[in-house]
């Protein structure tokens, strides 16, 4: 699986095990199998549907490192139930700092990724971090965000993770587990629309439920291949 999945070289490859009524789920980047995936599991329940794997109205259950991940179809969009994992605020690092080249608002840590709140869009927009310093941190990656200024989102967010093998995600559903509970309590509400402000770009819907993050993304098939 991971020399399959360098091979695809993207930013994580799924692989699906059919189970008894339910399939086995695992993630891998180029490099290194990761804990949890939000756009590869979205692609996954995609695929089953599609496939006529799964009824169109039948719910995805996946089993993986990160527990039971199920997914819907709700309209248009697919939502699927992830854990929440809230960050703990801590004082940023020094070479996160210097890695990012922007002053931290605020910082945090949840046991995974490093959250640094900046000041505006566009100093997120401008950000040309260090990768090569960024890959030596003790973590998968680093989420960058801020608040929207846009009337369309709440809030707007990076990704960085050259540990694990993705320079710039270009959208990262387990980023919004953290972020989820991070911007409740800054905008005191649990609902969200969210950008991803990635060269490719990408929205969310995201709401938390208890200790669960429920993340809602769009999906289409845009090529079918075979392994020989």
């Amino acid at each position: 699986m991971q020399a399959v999945a360098r091979e695809m070289n993207l930013s994580e490859t799924a692989f699906l095990l059919a189970e008894v009524g339910d399939y086995r789920l695992r993630w891998f980047t180029p490099v290194t199998e990761v804990d949890l995936c939000g756009h590869a599991t979205l692609a996954s329940a995609h695929a089953l549907w599609e496939s006529g794997r799964l009824p169109p109205g039948a719910q995805a259950r996946f089993h993986t490192r990160s527990g039971l991940l199920t997914a819907e179809r709700k309209g248009g969009w697919i939502e699927m139930d992830f854990p929440s994992t809230p960050p703990k605020p801590i004082e940023p690092p020094e070479e996160l700092v210097r890695a990012l080249g922007v002053k931290p608002k605020s910082c945090g840590y949840n046991q995974t990724d490093y959250l640094v709140e900046v000041e505006s869009p566009e100093a997120l927009r401008a950000m040309k971090p260090d990768l090569q310093l960024l890959s030596v941190l003790p973590v998968r990656g680093v989420i960058v965000t801020c608040v929207s200024d846009s009337m369309e989102y709440d809030f707007i967010s990076r990704f960085f993770a050259p540990r694990a093998g993705i320079d710039e995600d270009p959208v990262t559903g387990s980023a919004h587990c953290c972020l989820a509970p991070y911007w409740a309590d800054r905008l005191r509400k649990r609902e969200f629309t969210a950008y991803q402000a990635s060269a490719r770009g990408g929205i969310l819907r995201v709401r938390l439920n208890g200790g669960r993050a429920i993340l809602a993304g769009q999906a289409v098939t845009v090529f079918r291949g075979e392994l020989l």
